[in-house]
């Protein structure tokens, strides 16, 4: 019950986040994009305002035995970088560019958008679908723990 408490919280807290900060204003996100027309550098100042906590709590996470609400940390391995994952992060930057959006504030955009926000988000599963398609095994698969 509590992972969920603290879960919803964290959720209400990011969403206000990026309400606050503009983020899902896609006109305004163009504007910090657009280095050489006209330029809105004030979500520097959000990413700055985000990365400062994140890196105190990775500090304080890296002391701490496990988390409060939970057994263990759930912390993504550490990949090499791979051909994938440099044109994933292009395409990634490309749609948020041309769109103004990115999940997260594609999500919370449904509070004050609702079209807009359904119009991306339809088109961001198109794309998981997609990569969910062309990732399938061809063959029959064995499990893991086998």
């Amino acid at each position: 019950m509590m992972r969920g408490v603290i879960g919803l919280v964290s959720g209400l807290l990011f969403g206000a986040g990026l309400a606050v900060s503009g983020m899902m204003d896609p006109v305004r996100v163009r504007s910090f994009l657009d280095l050489f027309g006209a330029w809105d550098p004030t979500l520097a100042f959000v990413m700055g305002g985000a990365m400062i906590p994140m890196a105190i709590a990775w500090l304080i996470q890296r002391r701490m035995a496990a988390p409060v609400a939970d057994a263990d940390f759930h912390l993504p391995d550490t990949d090499p970088i791979t051909p994938r994952l440099l044109g994933g992060s292009a395409l990634f930057g490309i749609g948020w560019g041309l769109g103004g959006l990115c999940p997260g504030p594609a999500l919370a955009a449904f509070a004050i958008n609702p079209p807009a926000a359904a119009v991306f988000t339809a088109a961001m599963a198109v794309g998981f679908a997609i990569v969910w398609a062309l990732d399938r095994p061809s063959g029959p698969r064995t499990p893991v723990h086998a």
